[in-house]
Parts: C-alpha cells; sequence; structure tokens
C-alpha cells in the first residue's frame, strides 16, 4: 500500500482531506502537531525508499525493481499557478500530503531570485538592470526558463526577504521528512545587463516566445564557450548552496518551447556540457534534473541525432530526464529509453491550473508498466507534473497509487473503493456516479477535443468548437446519482466539493448548447430565439453557476486575490500582486498574449468577467441583427478587450469565505436544467 493507506491503518488521526487539492487525504493532527505523534513511521517510508539515495550516479537499467526508486512531484510551472501566493502553513500541509503519499524527490526553487539577485549584484549589475530583468511573481516560472522578462515587475526587495524565510521553512520539511529537494541551477539565460558589465561577452538573442514581443521576450543566451558561462554558473550555485545547504539534484531547463540557435550535434552536447560543468563546479556530486518536455513539444527539431546530442554532453547517470507528458505523448519509446539516461515517467494532466473534470486513466493505469517493460529500460520512478493543482483530485490518488503497484489496476473495483473511502460511506448512487464518470472524462484516449477549451471560458466567437471527447449524458446521469446520494452523504465537505465540481461540469456542458442556439439563431436570422437563448445564458444559468462555486471555500476567486494582497508590504506592492494574479487567469499578458490559457471557473469570475465578455457578444449579434449590418470578429475583439483589461485593472475585492448552501443551489439547478437534457435525448459522443 501507499504511505497514505498504510498512515490509515496505523493511526488515529486520519480524516479526510479538505478536497479541492488532488490530495485525497490529510493527517489531521500531523497538520497541527508537525508529525510528532507518528512521524517515524514517515521518516522509516522515507528512509526505506532513499536507502540508494547516496548513490548519485544513476544508471538505469533492465532490471528493475518492484518500487522504482523515485516518486517525483510539480512541474517548473506549478510554482507560478499553484504556489506563488502560498504561506508556510499552505506549505506545510503540501509537504505533509507529499510525505504521506511516499514523494521523495520534488522541485524547491522558492527564493531563488533573492540569490540571483546577490550574484547579478557583484558582477557587477546595477538594482535597475536586475528590475527589469525579473517579471511580477504571477509570472516567474517563465522567467526562470528564459522565456519572459520583465513583465508584471519588478519583485520588490520584500519579495526577496520574505521568500527566502519561506524557502528555509520548505527545506527543512522537506528534508525532515526524507525527501530530496530540487534546487535551481544556471540554464545559461542572462540579463540584459550583463552585455554592459562585460562588453566582450559572447551572448545572443533567442527568438520571441508565444506570442509575446521582444519587449518582453527574446533571452540572452550566453554562448557555451564563453569562459563567463562557468563563472556564472558555478558562482550562483555556490552561493545557493551556501544559502540553503544541497542534496546534490538540480535543475536546468536551456531551451524550453525555445529552438536552439544551431541543430548541429556538437553545439547541441556543449550547451549541455557546459550547464552540467557548471553544476559540478559548485558540487562535484552534482546530477542534473531536466524537464523533458523540450523533446514532445518540437518534435521537428528534436531529431534523434539533437536529442541523443543534448543527453550525450552529460556523463551517463549523472541526467535524469522528466519524460513529462508520458501519459499522452511519451518520449522515452522513440528516444530508446532517452539513450541510457534514467528518467521519471510522469503524468502532466493539467495545463494552466484549470477547471475541468479530465483525466487519461487508461492510459496512466498501464503507461508505468510499459515503460518499466520496455527493451534496456532506464526507468527510474513516477512522478506527477501537473502545471497547476487543486482540481480532479482522484487523477492524482490514482497516478500516486501507482507508483506503489507492480501491475496495472482494476479500474472500476478501484473508483468504486475510491467513492467510499472519500465520503466515508458507502453509497450506490455515488458509486454509480463515479462508474459514469470513469468511463466518460476520465477516459480520454487520442486527441482530447477541447479539453480545458469550453465556451464559458473562452473570448465569444462565431466559430467556437463544442465537439467532446466522451458522452455527456454520462456526466448528466452522473449529476443525478450525485444529488441522489446528497440526503446521505451531504454532511460529507468532500462530498459537496465533488458535487460543486460535478454541477460546474453539468453548467459547462450547457452553456455550450446555449452557445450553439445563439449561433443558430444569429445565422438563422431569428431574433427572438437569440434572445431567448441569450437571456437564460447571461440572466440565469451564469448567475446560478456563479452562485454555486461561491458556495464552495475551493471556488472563490477571494481565495485566489486576497492571498496575493496579503503577501504584499506595502500598498503599491498589493496592486502590483492583485494585477499580476487577475491577469494570469484572465487576459496572461499584456494584449492577451496567451488568453485563457490559465482558465479557472471561479465564484466572482463567472460573474464579473466571463459573463461580461458574454453579454457583449449576444448585445453585438441583437445589434447586427436589428440594423442589418455584419458582425465583425474583430471589432467585437477590441472592444471586449477594453472589458477583460478593466477587470484586470478594477481593483474590486473579493470574498474568501462561501455563502449559500451549496446542496440547495445544486438541487435547483438540476431542477431548472436537467429536464432539457432529456428532451434533448441521449447525444452520442462527438
Amino acid at each position: 500500500r501507499s504511505p497514505a493507506a498504510f498512515h490509515t491503518s496505523c493511526c488515529p488521526g486520519f480524516k479526510q482531506a479538505a478536497p479541492g487539492k488532488g490530495l485525497g487525504l490529510v493527517h489531521n493532527h500531523a497538520v497541527k502537531q508537525g508529525l510528532k505523534s507518528c512521524g517515524s513511521h514517515l521518516r522509516s517510508a522515507g528512509n526505506f525508499l532513499l536507502s540508494c539515495k547516496s548513490s548519485r550516479r544513476l544508471k538505469g537499467n533492465s532490471s528493475v525493481p518492484s518500487a522504482p526508486r523515485f516518486r517525483y512531484y510539480q512541474n517548473v510551472c506549478t510554482q507560478s499557478y499553484s504556489y506563488v501566493w502560498w504561506d508556510w502553513p499552505r506549505w506545510e500541509r503540501e509537504i505533509d500530503w507529499m510525505a504521506l503519499n511516499g514523494i521523495n524527490l520534488a522541485l524547491a526553487f522558492t527564493g531563488q531570485e533573492a540569490v540571483w539577485q546577490r550574484v547579478y549584484l557583484s558582477l557587477g549589475l546595477n538594482q535597475s538592470e536586475i528590475d527589469e530583468y525579473f517579471t511580477g511573481p504571477g509570472f516567474l516560472a517563465w522567467n526562470r526558463m528564459g522565456n519572459l522578462h520583465t513583465w508584471a515587475g519588478p519583485l520588490p526587495l520584500s519579495w526577496h526577504l520574505k521568500q527566502l524565510c519561506l524557502q528555509y521553512r520548505i527545506l527543512e520539511r522537506m528534508r525532515s521528512l526524507g525527501m530530496i529537494p530540487v534546487l535551481p541551477a544556471f540554464a545559461g539565460h542572462v540579463p540584459r545587463g550583463v552585455l554592459r558589465a562585460f562588453p566582450r561577452i559572447n551572448v545572443t538573442r533567442l527568438g520571441s516566445w508565444s506570442k509575446f514581443d521582444c519587449t518582453y521576450s527574446c533571452a540572452y543566451l550566453l554562448d557555451p564557450g564563453d569562459p563567463m558561462f562557468q563563472v556564472i554558473g558555478t558562482l550562483f550555485l555556490k552561493e545557493l548552496i551556501r544559502e540553503f545547504g544541497t542534496d546534490h539534484i538540480y535543475n536546468a531547463d536551456t531551451f524550453n518551447e525555445m529552438s536552439p540557435l544551431s541543430s548541429d550535434p556538437a553545439y547541441l552536447s556543449g550547451v549541455s556540457a557546459a550547464v552540467f560543468k557548471s553544476m559540478t563546479g559548485a558540487d562535484p556530486d552534482a546530477l542534473w534534473l531536466m524537464q523533458g518536455w523540450l523533446f514532445q513539444h518540437q518534435p521537428d527539431f528534436w531529431q534523434p541525432a539533437q536529442v541523443r546530442a543534448l543527453l550525450g554532453g552529460v556523463p551517463s547517470g549523472r541526467m535524469i530526464v522528466l519524460d513529462l507528458f508520458a501519459e499522452s505523448k511519451p518520449v522515452y519509446q522513440r528516444t530508446e529509453s532517452f539513450y541510457g539516461q534514467p528518467f521519471i515517467w510522469c503524468m502532466l494532466h493539467n495545463f494552466g491550473g484549470n477547471h475541468g473534470l479530465f483525466g487519461t486513466v487508461e492510459s496512466i493505469n498501464r503507461g508505468p508498466f510499459d515503460a518499466r517493460r520496455f527493451p534496456n529500460s532506464t526507468l527510474v520512478g513516477t512522478g506527477l507534473a501537473p502545471e497547476g493543482i487543486e482540481q480532479n483530485d482522484m487523477v492524482y490518488e490514482l497516478m500516486s497509487e501507482l507508483g506503489w503497484r507492480q501491475e496495472p489496476l482494476d479500474l472500476r473495483q478501484w473508483v468504486a473503493n475510491y467513492a467510499e473511502r472519500r465520503y466515508g460511506a458507502r453509497n450506490a448512487a455515488a458509486a454509480g456516479a463515479w462508474q459514469l464518470l470513469l468511463r466518460s472524462v476520465y477516459n480520454c484516449s487520442g486527441l482530447c477535443v477541447n479539453h480545458n477549451r469550453s465556451p464559458l471560458v473562452r473570448r465569444p466567437a462565431l466559430r467556437m468548437a463544442t465537439e467532446l471527447w466522451y458522452d455527456k449524458s454520462d456526466v448528466y446521469e452522473a449529476w443525478r446519482l450525485m444529488l441522489g446520494a446528497a440526503a446521505e452523504l451531504g454532511p460529507s465537505p468532500t462530498f459537496r466539493y465533488d458535487l460543486v465540481d460535478v454541477t460546474r461540469q453539468a453548467a459547462q456542458q450547457l452553456v455550450s448548447e446555449y452557445y450553439l442556439e445563439i449561433v443558430r439563431a444569429f445565422q438563422s436570422r431569428a431574433l427572438p430565439e437569440l434572445l431567448t437563448a441569450g437571456g437564460v445564458l447571461l440572466y440565469d444559468l451564469l448567475p446560478e453557476l456563479d452562485g454555486l462555486l461561491a458556495s464552495d471555500p475551493h471556488f472563490l476567486l477571494g481565495r485566489w486575490l486576497e492571498p496575493a494582497r496579503a503577501a504584499a508590504t506595502s500598498a503599491k506592492d498589493a496592486e502590483l500582486y492583485d494585477l499580476n494574479a487577475r491577469n494570469q487567469v484572465t487576459l496572461w499578458g499584456p494584449s492577451g498574449n496567451i488568453l485563457d490559457y490559465a482558465n479557472k471557473q471561479l465564484g466572482g469570475l463567472v460573474l464579473d468577467y466571463y459573463r461580461v465578455r458574454w453579454s457583449l457578444f449576444v448585445s453585438a449579434l441583437v445589434e447586427s441583427l436589428s440594423t442589418g449590418t455584419p458582425f465583425h470578429q474583430e471589432q467585437f475583439d477590441q472592444a471586449v478587450f477594453q472589458l477583460e483589461r478593466g477587470f484586470v485593472h478594477n481593483g474590486k475585492r473579493y470574498p474568501c469565505q462561501p455563502a449559500g448552501d451549496t446542496l440547495e443551489i445544486a438541487r435547483r439547478i438540476f431542477l431548472k436544467y436537467y429536464p432539457r437534457t432529456l428532451q434533448r435525448g441521449r447525444p452520442g459522443a462527438a
């Protein structure tokens, strides 16, 4: 069993987790008392898992032990999409959950900007050059990978000081529970100010990232052969180790979603050799943990010769590659198990911290075992690598358990046990609902059409995709069954959370149906039908959905915005952090550069952001029919951008405490809208 299951049997302090964490179980008195009463269980499990921790030079082999060595957690992006505003109590809960699920390898990136600032000042850069380089807190993940600079910054001094203090506590907690914290290392990206301080330095500017121009992207990459590469890289890591100590594993990603300057294998091998040399210059026992996302993201560039060259620049066994998206697009298969370098099979699952029921359970159930049986496999672990957490708890429970298994699970039996364990009671209706969800939203295979791209959370247009990878009637039926279980399971906080989530998913589907009615009415010039469908959407369905979300503490916009303000030490900083938090979940950039990528379905956001956009869209269509003038998408986009930007800057405060009766609101929405799903018959999957 997993440590969590083991702990359930040995420790009376276990109780159901706060839902919405992707966490499953929480150790109640451990959270309150620092694991004093049962920490020995955790440390024993950690010591067993890390019995080979002292052997830093990892070599994969075909004789894989029953439990792979590492259970990895986090994505570089998780630092911004989920953790950015966390205080110590929230971090403590997360680390305890990690220990209870046997995670023994995790990123520890907090506070690194303070060390970088110290290094850059020692190299002769001035404060304004450093301020120009760092992004705001909500976008630091992409600053660290060389994708962005400047945007939504600068970082106040108070940010550096508070993050340093937080990192001390994070590392102490992780290490006390037998985990290996992964610290950051130098990947080769430097601030523009380095060019002034060292005029002869050999630096090349990379291309722009995503839809940003060079105002905020186009990183400066130091040539691997330039002597300053080792000076900067080793200086940073020595300073970091002096500050925090080390467990000898470091992360660096030089070409995350950015094309290298050359495809010449000699150049690529030189880059990785330089990065690794800068690590060993500070720590001779260094091991490089690298995200393998680049190989999946740009497969046309990363052909066998290029992949082999980048990996081969590091001695065999001194690099671990995270096969980051292995549940959907595994890389180990086409790279002969990463050409001998050890790798970790990861489930990415979530992009941007979006809400929306989703999973690839069949692939997850088989994938790690297929990887272990792969010829000459170099698998050394399994991992959870979501861009954002606090959604789809079931998928993370499943993946965590699979790390301890020797063969795939019976998923139908597992999900039945999961429902009983989650709610603390066996209930036939709830179990039936989970079986329907398992076979539909959680069983995506192949191309997962429109995953997290519901019209609800996208800027409205006349041509929006609404197809789904599952039979949406399964969600409507699961919704009915969950409400049927409410009389018995209503007191359970995990049940109420799941009822909100399933109702939210059903409402999301209904939004797509009303959207299609609006488009059909517009195209057929049927103004009454357009007004009817638009009226229901704007004045009933979206307000009802917002009220439902506002009834649960885990679906509140205030729970995202207020911690951002609380992290500040001045009114000016509070405004900056508030802008970071709002922009990330909406425009994602100054002009909607990655619009709606990190969309969330939160109480307050649905009403004041998504509904406002839909209102303008419906009004524009009504005006078009009434006046006989064409609807122009570009003009609408320009107009709606002003509303979107207005939300980012309006400064409105949102509650952090829920309001309303979840069961009553969910039942009211069901009685209004479930009959509609029956009248339309049982629609087939797209």
